[in-house]
């Protein structure tokens, strides 16, 4: 089983960055996909970006690309999301998740496609 806490949110102002973490325990956490998702309020989950297992691929929401990077240490079981000039509309809850295919080319742009998320983290972006 993987458990996956995520770390790093905040409140920040429009244009600032942050970074969040995504640690989680587990043996096959390496062997899997990563993905982030956000919530705002009243609004469903969304997907933001997600990485193949070994780091060799990623994707993002057209709403992020190019502000946005997701990369990941096995050795250290954790993924990272760069923020860059945020703005108010990426205020949301982030969450982490771990896909469900082992040493899988798939990374999922679905909730469907994960089942161990994390708690999630609060990023405000003020304008």
């Amino acid at each position: 089983q993987v458990q996956v806490v995520e770390s790093g949110g905040g409140l920040v102002q429009a244009g600032e960055s942050l970074r969040l973490s995504c640690a989680a325990s587990g043996a096959t956490f390496s062997s899997r996909a990563v993905g982030w998702f956000r919530q705002a309020p009243g609004k469903e989950r969304e997907f933001v970006a997600v990485i193949n297992w070994i780091g060799s691929a990623m994707d993002f929401a057209d709403s992020v690309k190019d502000r946005f990077t997701i990369s990941r240490d096995n050795v250290k079981n954790t993924v990272w999301l760069e923020m860059s000039s945020l703005k108010p509309e990426d205020t949301a809850v982030y969450y982490c998740a771990v896909g469900t295919l082992l040493f899988s080319s798939v990374m999922p742009v679905r909730p469907e496609g994960y089942n161990n998320w994390g708690q999630g983290t609060q990023v405000t972006v003020s304008s």
